[in-house]
């Protein structure tokens, strides 16, 4: 049971509502271009047996006056940092696409802490190790567009307006260069259990490449795979919601 006292709140960290009852607590990593609010859907979907947090990486929504960050390491420093408050407190993480490879190199800190998580739950990325070298950042607008259309889940309305094109683009091109520029580095592996998530028709990761997170931890690892692409997610919510509640649960009782 995790503890009922509420940290001081960081603006680092989006919480959804309080969840004194819960019986476990998870902190969900954006995709690229994403936000913390997200996960609110799926904060609501697993409220409330699971306590749910979101990191709100720099330069959106609340934090949208400070500087975007344009690393990988970055982002896992600011992320880490808005987790301390929580340090007492058995945590599970789950991360998308670029917000799987944020959360498991915060998982990788932790447990060099001393601190492992519960559990990592990792979707729509390929394993660290397995980066594909791609160059999306440097493409002008139109590519960099080009790609969100390619992976679907975004109202492409969005950017036909200029104000809007000027107010995501720049946070959008600032997390591809993270996620391309990353190299993973050796280390030991994870302790805590890893779960896998996959869209059997995503361009980015496929199931098959899904199971290459296997080698990323000495305790037990599965996949489970969803009909759909990369933002298979929106379309299974409850289901991915139930997957995750069941492991999560079980694994912190």
């Amino acid at each position: 049971m995790v503890s009922h006292a509420d940290p001081v709140m960081s603006k680092g960290i989006q919480r959804f509502s309080s969840s004194p009852g819960a019986e476990a607590a998870l902190v969900c990593f954006p995709h690229a271009g994403g936000a913390a609010s997200y996960y609110r859907p799926f904060a609501a979907a697993l409220s409330p047996g699971i306590d749910v947090s979101a990191v709100q990486y720099p330069g959106r929504q609340n934090r949208r006056t400070e500087p975007l960050a344009r690393t990988i390491d970055q982002l896992v420093d600011d992320s880490v940092e808005a987790l301390g408050p929580w340090a007492h407190r058995a945590l599970s993480l789950f991360g998308h696409s670029m917000g799987a490879v944020v959360a498991y190199e915060v998982a990788r800190r932790l447990t060099a802490a001393g601190s492992p998580p519960v559990t990592l739950v990792v979707s729509g990325r390929r394993a660290p190790g397995d980066e594909q070298r791609c160059e999306v950042h440097l493409r002008d607008d139109d590519g960099l567009l080009a790609e969100i259309r390619r992976l679907g889940g975004t109202d492409m309305r969005l950017f036909e307006s200029p104000d809007m094109r000027a107010l995501f683009l720049p946070v959008l091109r600032a997390d591809y260069q993270a996620v391309e520029t990353y190299r993973h580095t050796d280390g030991p592996q994870l302790s805590c259990p890893v779960l896998a998530l996959a869209g059997d028709s995503d361009p980015v990761a496929s199931p098959a490449e899904m199971r290459h997170w296997a080698a990323r931890t000495s305790a037990r690892f599965d996949v489970l795979n969803f009909s759909g692409g990369h933002f298979y997610l929106a379309d299974h919510s409850a289901a991915v919601a139930s997957v995750v509640r069941d492991h999560v649960i079980a694994l912190t009782r």
